[in-house]
């Protein structure tokens, strides 16, 4: 039975009353269900970014450096010797609450389309996740599947996962979050756009072919879940990342001739996005014939294959002269190719089917038109300073206890299960250092990549949070030597219908953008999560940072493992500030106080004195302090160097496990071959430094106070919580 267009059924598609209207008004008539399909796509949040827009303008996206900032596929920045770097982030969390396993793959086959669709070859893979309570029933299920699906989909295409994040908290329980960020390398003068061109050029169909699965998986990105989130599970695409790895081959051996006008991939909303952005940018007309679609089901209307977001799809205009040669490499690659339409100078999107015409939209005011939202705003109250928080245990019991916590705990059981090495160019693997480092095939040179968000920061002060998060990001790039040069961002919110959600979305850009003018660290390229609600309940506000930056010579990386008859610098001030930290939460069982302040001077200051140690050749290993303060640090060098830690004791006012737990910002332990000398030039350039301790053969590390602990007895404890909990085995 044929639906019937009304407001009614456009609420159902999640345009709203007023929306709905002005799209009445742009068509002059009742649109068509597969018209109303297209303007529902188009106008989600999800695709055009309706209540954020606003807020992203203010974000820096500029620098000598930038080739490509955000309206592009990806971000491009300049790395030397006519090469570019192309690198962005985008989540899947709502199809990963529905099935893990796909909604995750997926997830990491969509933003490889998005760098090579930009002509780069992918050279590797990191995320970002969040899973809810490990009590929680589910939780399990998801962790999972999601891990699954992000190692599956890049070890079968053959790119590289170097690098990630995994927290867990309560407020994950029904809306786990899946960033995954893709980094490729193209010559600067091939990056392909995908703005259309040449009224009468082709447009070309390659790659898999369309079927009912992700149809307005767009649309279910764009509203929080209810009790009936399971029934949208057809909503979820489905991935297969060996047909991906054949199109990554024929798109980049076509890229390499003059056949290519524009191009772009088949992402959320698929052919319809793909066609509406390509010709919209480029200030043209698309007329398309749906019966030259490849399809894999039989009987597919018009609407199905416009709103289908099947995988591994590109829609490309081509030359007319080199239609028959683009045909060939794609018919070597056994994909689909096909010629299923045309530019045009009408300035309408025409869709035919079946000698129908099934919409007939001018594509203008889908555009121009399309709504741009300046939501209300309710500031998250400031949180009451803590004041002295007694230690409730020692310190070698705090330690044995934080480095178990799933927050803490070795996630050597998650990046097994990735191929970290293939391709061959990988210098740094995850846990080996702060960021990943990937050699530049060919050349001396090396990418440092990361992703970082700390939410629990962000949901008592999303500014503070937020600029944390980018300081994190650079710190973490400069703490192997690298120079960082730009940021891709995933925005992951509630609900922005609800004033405090947007507040803390307004706050959280504020304090990126202030970090990223500080470290002249731009935004290129990045995504935003809203909705991410379940029957009410938001997450925490996680604006997750994707840093890059570049190392002249890969063979000056430094990371986190020292070797023996080392001292330990600490770089940096410490006031022991404990509000929202670790040791606050799994110790004194509290979740309170504000996060630590963020001294954008200082992270500068002493950044810029560590990477220039580093690239002098004067550190041997070098660690940014986070999670966990000073002391956990130390203790996970300890473990990556398998080596015996001395400390010295502390004779500072500030209570001991203030000092060695609290999280301050812009610091670093560095290990060097002499501390006075590192100190005296540290004291030369304004940098606090202060001698922690000694690096040494022994099996066992000491603490401040005199305690020893095995350091085999704290490996056990970092190693068992996820493989245990995972098998049902063992004890947390």
């Amino acid at each position: 039975m044929a639906k019937i267009v009304d407001e009614a059924l456009a609420r159902s598609f999640g345009l709203s009353a007023e929306e709905y209207a002005r799209v009445l008004a742009i068509m002059g008539r009742t649109p068509s269900l597969t018209e109303l399909g297209v303007f529902s796509v188009m106008w989600s949040e999800h695709c055009s970014y309706k209540s954020s827009r606003v807020w992203l303008k203010t974000l820096p996206t500029k620098a000598p450096w930038v080739i490509h900032g955000p309206g592009e596929n990806a971000g491009v920045v300049d790395i030397g010797d006519g090469l570019a770097a192309i690198f962005k982030m985008e989540s899947h969390n709502h199809p990963s609450f529905i099935e893990p396993h796909q909604g995750a793959a997926t997830g990491v086959g969509g933003i490889l389309r998005d760098v090579f669709t930009m002509g780069a070859r992918p050279v590797a893979n990191l995320n970002a996740l969040r899973f809810g309570d490990p009590n929680h029933p589910r939780t399990k299920r998801t962790v999972d599947g999601v891990v699954r699906g992000v190692g599956g989909y890049g070890n079968c295409v053959g790119v590289p996962t170097v690098g990630g994040e995994v927290n867990f908290h309560p407020a994950y329980n029904g809306n786990p979050l899946v960033n995954a960020m893709t980094v490729g390398i193209a010559r600067q003068d091939r990056i392909f756009l995908s703005a259309a061109a040449g009224i009468g050029n082709p447009v070309v169909y390659v790659g898999s072919k369309t079927g009912r699965d992700g149809i307005h998986g767009a649309t279910m990105a764009s509203t929080e879940f209810g009790k009936d989130s399971e029934e949208k599970r057809p909503t979820v695409q489905v991935g297969d990342p060996f047909t991906e790895k054949l199109l990554i081959e024929a798109c980049l051996e076509l890229m390499a001739t003059d056949a290519i006008i524009a191009i772009q991939d088949m992402g959320a909303a698929g052919l319809t996005s793909s066609s509406v952005e390509m010709a919209g940018k480029g200030d043209v007309g698309i007329e398309l014939d749906l019966d030259a679609v490849p399809q894999r089901e039989t009987g597919m209307t018009a609407y199905e294959m416009m709103l289908s977001e099947s995988q591994e799809r590109m829609l490309i205009v081509i030359r007319p002269d080199r239609q028959d040669m683009a045909r060939a490499i794609f018919d070597k690659w056994e994909l689909d190719f096909a010629v299923i339409g045309h530019l045009t100078d009408t300035g309408h999107i025409v869709v035919k089917h079946k000698g129908v015409v099934e919409a007939d939209i001018p594509l203008a005011p889908l555009a121009d038109q399309a709504p741009l939202y300046h939501r209300p705003i309710a500031e998250t109250p400031k949180r009451a300073p803590l004041g002295y928080v007694a230690s409730p245990l020692g310190m070698a019991d705090a330690v044995m206890q934080l480095i178990a916590c799933p927050d803490l705990c070795s996630r050597a059981w998650i990046w097994d299960q990735y191929d970290s090495t293939v391709g061959g160019q990988t210098v740094k693997r995850p846990g080996a250092a702060d960021a990943a480092v990937v050699k530049v095939d060919g050349f001396a040179r090396a990418l440092a990549l990361t992703t970082d968000c700390t939410p629990r920061y962000c949901a008592a002060d999303a500014e503070a949070g937020a600029a944390q998060a980018v300081a994190e990001a650079w710190r973490n790039i400069t703490a192997v030597g690298a120079r960082p040069l730009a940021i891709t961002d995933n925005m992951n919110f509630g609900n922005p219908e609800k004033p405090e959600i947007m507040g803390q979305f307004a706050s959280a850009i504020k304090g990126m953008a202030a970090a990223c003018i500080a470290l002249d660290f731009p935004v290129v390229s990045g995504n935003v999560s809203l909705y991410n609600e379940t029957e009410g309940k938001g997450i925490l506000p996680t604006p997750a940072i994707g840093g890059l930056g570049v190392l002249e010579d890969a063979a000056q990386a430094v990371g986190i493992a020292p070797a023996a008859g080392l001292d330990l610098v600490l770089i940096g001030a410490t006031v022991g500030h404990l509000g929202q930290s670790l040791w606050l939460r799994e110790i004194a069982k509290r979740e309170d106080g504000p996060p630590p302040p963020v001294d954008l001077v200082a992270e500068r200051r002493n950044g810029d004195f560590v990477r220039g140690e580093i690239l002098a050749g004067r550190v041997r290993a070098c660690h940014d302090i986070s999670d966990g303060g000073t002391l956990i640090a130390v203790v996970e060098m300890a473990l990556a160097g398998n080596v015996g830690i001395d400390l010295l004791p502390r004779h500072e006012e500030i209570a001991p496990h203030a000092f060695w737990f609290g999280e301050d910002q812009a610091r670093y332990i560095v290990a060097v071959a002499s501390a006075a000398a590192f100190i005296a030039a540290a004291t030369a350039a304004g940098v606090p430094a202060t001698l922690l301790g000694h690096t040494g053969h022994q099996a066992h590390l000491t603490l401040p106070g005199g305690a020893t602990i095995s350091r085999e007895a704290v490996q056990r404890a970092h190693e068992r919580f996820l493989p245990a909990w995972m098998d049902n085995a063992g004890e947390r």
